[in-house]
């Protein structure tokens, strides 16, 4: 029996996560669907989440493109991790970096080594144990050097800073030289089909009526399809995030050129300072029930580096998702499909995993609940992990300052994170679980920058002697260091190989 086959894919909203989808779409398929965009002028986007993690170069890979290029035509800036300031105690900083800590020895995380030697009072700071944070502190950037042998400058790992407007305006013209057709306007009206409830069309504002086969939501957090057409409930993990509101506004750029994103708590909340090649990207990411817009606006305008180049911007969110993300013959991608604060920033890392999850499993024309049923198993575990692990960052404090502090650091956490920390603070062990986004090094630093440090570590490390393990821990310092030292600074690296035009 022949296979009945797709025809038309329809994606409702543009903006990052709608541009994306079908910027891939139309780079995989060649042609093989037609695919649609609709998109209006007239709705905003939300633009905010500029920082991104390693897993977006896969993306550009995909894609085809330059990245010297790339970042040029985004403002881009290189991030090596994210520095944390404020979380365990006021006053305490920590950087969550990417790529490798140290080298293992042997059979042993180098962790295991360096938990030893603090519980001895003998253990370095954490973050010179990794050419990522330890680059990071000094603002100095250079790309992997694939020629350099075991040396830690082949070891580097980065992703990047970019202008969100600008990136999905880029991919917009990558995917209509492609094929795909943009059209103007908005949808008013969502027909669904009377035998089976799928969604047979839509009509735009001038009556025209457009169908298609399959339905992809990226309208952000109305969720025209999902929401407002299928109705597929949200699962809410306020009780675990209580944030859910964030203030916004874009400064000119400071001399501290950092190759890192900050995430500075404050008594309600955090505020983020992303630093582009022709501003700094701030907003403060506050929970309503502890704080009122007048003091977090306040609060970011105090800590922002120069002056503002806008009037803040307001935007409302909920942390959570919906039951499914693909329902019937509509898949939700990005802020239609659920929102986790853009912490670690995760938030275009899940549009692009879930573009991909969908090309994976992309169904014929029959939509055969199997597809279906795996895309949804695949995305509630990623959404779960990545909930996990920012759930972490607010329990894992010692702040008892304000009343919000006190909330996250006293309330009950899910059972999967949970099995994580006992399983850490009794002898230092993480394992990543299937294909969960953050490696075991992001646990690590995370939990030792916080404070978690583990009553024990694994009972290997006395196979070594006190004086082999100085040695060893010190030898990593020492080559590290003198690394960092041969690097160019952050900024000498943009302006020679990547600089966006006056």
């Amino acid at each position: 029996m022949a296979m009945k086959s797709l025809q038309r894919i329809l994606i409702a909203g543009g903006g990052s996560s709608g541009w994306m989808t079908a910027a891939l779409l139309a780079r995989m398929f060649q042609g093989l669907y037609e695919v649609v965009l609709v998109e209006s002028e007239d709705i905003g986007t939300i633009g905010v989440g500029e920082a991104t993690i390693p897993a977006i170069k896969k993306y550009n890979e995909l894609l085809g493109l330059e990245e010297n290029e790339f970042m040029a035509r985004t403002q881009g800036s290189f991030k090596l991790g994210i520095q944390f300031e404020n979380w365990q105690r006021k006053g305490e900083s920590y950087i969550h970096g990417f790529g490798v800590i140290g080298q293992d020895w042997e059979w042993l995380r180098m962790h295991h080594y360096w938990i030893h030697a603090h519980q001895q009072g003998r253990a370095g700071d954490f973050a010179d144990y990794s050419i990522n944070t330890a680059a990071a502190l000094k603002n100095k950037f250079v790309r992997a050097q694939a020629n350099m042998g075991d040396s830690p400058l082949s070891h580097i790992a980065h992703a990047f800073h970019m202008d969100a407007a600008l990136f999905a305006r880029f991919l917009s013209g990558y995917a209509q030289d492609r094929g795909v057709r943009r059209r103007e306007g908005k949808i008013v009206d969502v027909t669904l089909r009377a035998e089976d409830g799928f969604i047979e069309s839509v009509t735009m504002n001038d009556g025209e009526v457009i169908g298609a086969d399959l339905f992809i939501d990226c309208s952000g957090f109305r969720g025209l399809f999902i929401n407002q057409a299928l109705g597929v409930p949200f699962e809410d993990w306020s009780h675990w995030l209580p944030c859910d509101r964030a203030i916004a506004v874009p400064c000119a750029r400071s001399e501290a050129f950092t190759p890192y994103t900050r995430s500075i708590a404050h008594s309600a909340g955090w505020q983020w300072r992303i630093p582009l090649q022709h501003r700094t990207g701030n907003g403060h990411v506050f929970s309503t029930r502890f704080m009122d817009d007048a003091e977090a606006e306040k609060i970011l305008l105090a800590n922002i580096d120069a002056e503002p180049l806008a009037n803040p911007f307001k935007v409302d969110f909920k942390a959570g998702k919906r039951v499914q993300l693909w329902h019937k013959n509509c898949v939700a991608i990005g802020l239609a499909g659920g929102f986790l604060e853009p912490l670690e920033s995760t938030s275009l890392h899940l549009v692009q995993s879930g573009i991909i999850r969908l090309m994976r499993l992309l169904p014929d024309g029959g939509f055969d609940p199997s597809n279906i049923a795996e895309f949804n198993r695949q995305s509630d575990f990623e959404y779960e992990r990545i909930r996990d692990f920012i759930i972490l960052h607010y329990k894992a404090t010692e702040r008892n300052d304000s009343p919000f502090w006190d909330y996250c650091r006293t309330m009950e956490v899910p059972e999967t994170l949970q099995r994580k920390i006992d399983l850490w603070m009794a002898n230092g062990r993480i394992f990543r679980e299937d294909e969960e986004l953050f490696s075991e090094e992001s646990w690590i630093q995370v939990f030792i920058g916080q404070g978690m440090i583990p009553r024990g570590y694994d009972p290997m490390v006395r196979i070594k002697s006190d004086v082999q393990i100085n040695q060893f821990l010190g030898n990593i310092q020492t080559v590290i260091g003198k690394c960092v030292d041969v690097m160019p600074s952050h900024a000498e690296y943009v302006a020679k190989t990547c600089p966006a035009a006056a």
